[in-house]
């Protein structure tokens, strides 16, 4: 299968500017860059289509390049917005461009360069971009592009964001004239700007044609933004979105959402993800393609160290042992289950086992604690305890200061020592 024709298959294309881009996919040797605006200091999960386009073109033979918007950053990019963007200063800007220049890498082969558009932007004063950049601009098609159309129907765009378009379309003939650079790749919203740099680089008597490739915005089935929660966005960063978190996030996709996402998100072979459609179709409760997706998405941003952790966490409700686990984790394993405290010191004493069940509320009385002891139905960190004399340490800590008592089959108690 050719280039283009995989990404079709993957529904990574929605726009190219030119007929003959297509062939240039299939020949390799473009260099392409991708823009970022530092709006925080992490990517998240919505970007990650975008990326993985990146990987996947790095591996038929083009070459990457990152674009940070220090300058532009500064502004803010209109599209897809209802209102202004909160303006950063630049001290909070260059840790965003710091905190996301590790994550493309995540994705790509080697050490990808990535520039600042401040580099270049910064050296204009008002009025020479104005006499040098802003000529070539007519109002009458800027206002016709879906970014400043939509703005201009709803609350209105200042002056200030208006010119972000002439920003970006800037950077593509810099970085054509700097690095050779042949080609933009961005999401379906940076369509107007990408159209804006190919003629500003026209105008200005730079490279003709440069190209341009958009991607689709990814949504669920019912229409609505992938990338969040209920508890919000989903962070690339293990600080800002646990890597259990992170894996429980892809691992709970629809079926109707989750065939699709394995070919926007991954590099898993097309005919892999066939079988996994089938599998889907006809064992669904087994989640065959849920977890293929989050291992996949999982290990690639996280690595194998923490992806195993999260398989492993995911499957302490169904009762694999507890262990090797930190406290983060296992506080959001439990989130909703009662819990409760108790000082190191009983532990170091030793804590019995029949007191513990009943102190947590796992049982109503010892009477209750003693007969489910006996039973087998009694439980610490998911290993069964049935001895009537078994006294709780701290070697039962299941992390830095939890352990977790279980009753039966789901009746659990989250303890925490301090």
């Amino acid at each position: 299968m050719k280039l283009s024709e995989e990404l079709q298959a993957r529904g990574l294309i929605e726009n190219m500017t030119h007929a003959e881009l297509e062939e240039k996919l299939n020949q390799g040797g473009l260099k392409f860059y991708v823009g970022f605006d530092p709006t925080a200091d992490s990517l998240h999960v919505g970007q990650l289509a975008l990326f993985n386009l990146m990987g996947i073109l790095q591996k038929a033979g083009h070459e990457p390049l990152g674009l940070a918007g220090g300058a532009t950053g500064m502004i803010g990019d209109p599209g897809g917005k209802s209102a202004e963007r909160n303006l950063l200063s630049p001290e909070q800007i260059a840790a965003n461009i710091q905190g996301i220049v590790s994550q493309i890498n995540l994705f790509l082969k080697g050490s990808t360069e990535v520039v600042n558009n401040a580099d270049w932007l910064g050296k204009f004063s008002y009025i020479e971009f104005l006499r040098d950049v802003g000529k070539h601009f007519s109002v009458n098609q800027m206002v016709t592009r879906d970014s400043i159309k939509s703005r201009l129907e709803g609350n209105g765009i200042s002056y200030t964001e208006f010119s972000y378009m002439l920003l970006q379309a800037y950077d593509f003939y810099e970085l054509n004239q700097s690095r050779g650079v042949t080609l933009q790749v961005g999401g379906s919203d940076q369509w107007g700007n990408i159209v804006s740099g190919i003629d500003l680089s026209r105008r200005m008597g730079g490279a003709d044609p440069l190209y341009g490739l958009t991607m689709p915005l990814i949504t669920k089935s019912d229409g609505s933004k992938f990338g969040k929660s209920e508890k919000g966005t989903i962070w690339l960063s293990a600080e800002k979105t646990s890597p259990y978190a992170f894996y429980q996030f892809f691992l709970r996709q629809a079926d109707e959402d989750v065939i699709r996402f394995l070919k926007v998100f991954t590099e898993v072979p097309l005919a892999e993800i066939e079988d996994l459609a089938q599998a889907t179709l006809k064992e669904p409760h087994l989640r065959k393609a849920q977890q293929r997706l989050a291992a996949e998405v999982t290990g690639r941003v996280h690595g194998p160290e923490q992806l195993a952790k999260a398989i492993q966490a995911s499957k302490v409700l169904f009762g694999a042992a507890i262990e090797n686990l930190d406290d983060p984790t296992l506080s959001e394993i439990f989130a909703h289950i009662p819990g409760s405290r108790i000082k190191k010191a009983t532990l170091e004493q030793g804590w019995s086992l029949i007191d513990a069940l009943v102190e947590t509320g796992a049982c109503a009385s010892k009477g209750q604690a003693r007969k489910l002891i006996e039973q087998g139905g009694t439980y610490v960190n998911n290993q069964p305890q049935g001895s009537l004399e078994y006294r709780l340490t701290l070697e039962n800590l299941a992390s830095e200061t939890y352990l977790v008592l279980r009753t039966g089959k789901k009746n659990y108690r989250l303890v925490e020592v301090v």
